[in-house]
């Protein structure tokens, strides 16, 4: 398939709008048999102003097509490697080949090993994580890497056993000793805490619960934690410090926490109910508006977020249910899955829900926002998708860190202006 370069000329000239430089991150995923090569792919990410990408693996063909692009990398290291990688020798091997090899033409700036490793609940799998970790550190430290790459690995929101009010948020107590070795090893090395969260399987679970402003950013009453007084008005946010709160609650209140994926699918089965264009265009716009204002959550008001959006093109490969197929910003051929605009300047949405369209089979009352507490369900709150596409490594998946400039660009090309989310009105 042919990937067209108009799309290409138009982000060009909207990049030349004075908007704000911020930064998000932008998985892309590959799980898919009609997506342009990695050299098709590098002329794309230029013109977006990206700055990193992260690979769910080491690809060598994505990899050298970057060399030279000032493009700076996170590679990754599959859950199934993991027992390989305990090997002092083999972790030593697989850095020289990965990341040795491509620098400094390539810029590798991190090594992810491991995927929802804990979550798992597999004592074999989750005994390997942190042996593994340590010894792919130990193997850049021999190679005096260890000050320009740093290692690290991502969880599922799934290993917190308490997430409500955000003030309460603990860890499962059967990974606290394992979640805390992790930590300790942050700690040591400066690399960040890495957590998948979607605010989207949490309405899924409970619509009728979990008010759909809430969740997409939108004007709400929202809620106010009875331990800290702080106000909540999106999930997204109240997860986040959840997170913080529970590590906060095991002796490490300064950890850096970074949202390695969150996203909202454009189309999904009769019974994935939100799933829409309209919902997709307005939580991930509205998210990456919040992003560009530089402020930090409730908890952690002067912490810059640091995000990464699931993802850049729809996956026609992935298993599960329809909405897997479906979370891409782009159709493979780079036109947009649905609208969106520069952020900063009234992103998106109407002051109600209303105007959203549920998927098929949704009562449209469960789109406005009710008397319930939008955290009333625990349950909810902390469902997460166990896709094997996400939970582990794959070898056709990478994470771009746009520029935000570029990636609101992107989105103009059907209509060739840039126009499509902006004069509406945004939390």
């Amino acid at each position: 398939m042919e990937f067209s370069t108009k799309y290409l000329v138009v982000v060009i000239l909207v990049f030349l709008s004075p908007v704000m430089g911020t930064s998000i991150g932008v998985n892309y995923g590959q799980i898919a048999d009609n997506l342009p090569p990695p050299e098709k792919v590098v002329p794309l990410v230029k013109s977006m102003g990206a700055t990193r990408l992260k690979l769910y693996d080491a690809d060598p063909r994505v990899l050298k097509a970057f060399a030279n692009t000032n493009v700076e990398f996170i590679v990754s290291i599959g859950n199934e490697y993991l027992a390989d990688m305990k090997d002092p020798a083999k972790a030593q091997a697989w850095v020289k080949t990965n990341v040795q090899a491509y620098l400094p033409a390539t810029k590798i700036s991190c090594i992810a090993v491991g995927n929802e490793v804990l979550t798992f609940n597999d004592t074999s799998l989750s005994n390997n994580l942190l042996p593994a970790m340590e010894s792919v550190y130990a193997a850049l430290v021999s190679l005096h890497l260890d000050k320009q790459v740093s290692v690290s690995t991502a969880h599922s929101l799934a290993i917190l056993e308490t997430s409500y009010p955000p003030s309460a948020g603990a860890f499962r107590r059967d990974l606290v000793d394992c979640v805390t070795q992790v930590l300790n090893f942050h700690c040591k090395t400066g690399s960040p805490f890495q957590i998948n969260a979607y605010p989207y399987f949490a309405y899924k679970a409970n619509p009728k619960q979990v008010p759909l402003d809430y969740v997409l950013f939108q004007p709400n009453s929202g809620n106010v934690d009875p331990v800290t007084n702080l106000h909540y008005d999106n999930m997204l946010y109240a997860q986040i410090d959840a997170v913080h709160s529970a590590l906060a609650s095991i002796g490490y209140k300064n950890v850096c926490v970074q949202i390695s994926e969150t996203g909202w699918p454009s189309k999904g089965d009769g019974d994935e109910v939100g799933a829409t264009p309209d919902n997709a265009r307005k939580y991930n716009c509205n998210l990456i508006k919040l992003v560009s204002q530089k402020k930090g959550t409730p908890l952690r008001p002067n912490t810059n977020l640091n995000i990464y959006v699931f993802a850049l093109f729809n996956e026609n490969l992935k298993p599960g249910p329809m909405s897997e197929r479906n979370y891409g910003l782009f159709k493979p051929d780079g036109s947009p899955s649905y609208p969106l605009g520069f952020a900063g300047i009234n992103a998106v949405g109407t002051n109600s829900s209303s105007s959203s369209s549920p998927a098929a089979g949704t009562d449209s009352s469960t789109s406005t926002s009710s008397s319930t507490p939008a955290w009333s369900s625990p349950d909810g709150y902390l469902s997460i998708t166990s896709d094997s596409g996400r939970i582990q490594f794959s070898s056709k998946s990478l994470v771009v860190r746009l520029h935000l400039v570029g990636l609101f660009s992107l989105f103009f090309f059907p209509t060739l202006t840039p126009w499509n989310c902006m004069n509406r009105h945004l939390l």
